[in-house]
């Protein structure tokens, strides 16, 4: 009995310290955006018809991606960061940090190319992903001696085809976030994505989704509305794996 308690005692020590571990361990938030490209794989279809009216919704004013992404910015700030089990560095201390400033990502797109993409404030638009590591160690190693590690964040949004017979049908939005974990030498510590359906649905006609803003604006909403509560109770799925950082 009184090596086992001596056991417990142990193990409560090592489980204390690990927690104590992680809460001390600083992580940078260095990409934030959304993709302004409504993705259309999932309907089957790639009219020129189509991918025009992609590109028309995409270059409207009245598509206007920002209040969506100040949401999901503040649900991620004020809700997620507090069950991680590590702390935010403060955005101006990653924004106005002159070496990020001046950070040329590898895969950096033209003037043109970056219509795609709603970015947050005066965060840079820096890939992360599957194209080798090159931006993850530079970002890294900007905030070596500030940071644990590194953060990059996007949604995005695709449309996926509901019920109807022919050309006429329904159609919802379906929200993706991807949320991935870098070191403080840009090795991956784990990714998230995840994804949720909207509740508000939309309509095509002639086998084409009607793709105006006040059609399209409200299905993402509702689609991140969905995507977020996912999140929220998703996370702690993946909190253990965060003490690997």
């Amino acid at each position: 009995m009184k090596h086992f308690k001596s056991f417990l005692a142990i193990i409560l020590f090592l489980s204390l310290s690990m927690r104590v571990f992680s809460q001390d361990k600083k992580v940078a938030v260095v990409s934030f955006y959304s993709n302004r490209m409504i993705d259309y794989k999932e309907l089957g279809l790639g009219s020129e018809e189509l991918i025009n009216n992609i590109l028309n919704l995409r270059d409207n004013p009245k598509f206007n991606l920002n209040p969506i992404l100040e949401k999901y910015h503040n649900a991620f700030f004020n809700d997620y960061a507090s069950k991680f089990p590590f702390k935010l560095l403060p955005e101006n201390e990653v924004t106005s940090n002159q070496q990020y400033k001046d950070f040329s990502p590898k895969y950096a797109k033209t003037e043109e190319d970056l219509k795609n993409y709603s970015v947050y404030k005066d965060y840079k638009y820096i890939y992360e992903g599957f194209n080798g590591k090159a931006n993850e160690v530079g970002v890294a190693n900007i905030f070596k001696d500030q940071a644990d590690g590194v953060l990059f964040t996007e949604i995005y949004f695709s449309l996926k085809k509901g019920f109807g017979i022919g050309g006429m049908a329904t159609i919802k939005m379906k929200a993706f976030a991807r949320i991935a974990l870098y070191d403080k030498n840009g090795n991956k510590v784990w990714v998230i994505n995840e994804s949720a359906d909207s509740k508000k649905t939309g309509v095509m006609v002639g086998g084409i989704p009607v793709m105006s803003p006040d059609k399209i604006l409200p299905m993402c909403e509702s689609a991140l509305e969905e995507l977020m509560k996912d999140l929220d109770g998703n996370l702690p799925k993946i909190i253990k794996k965060s003490t690997k950082l």
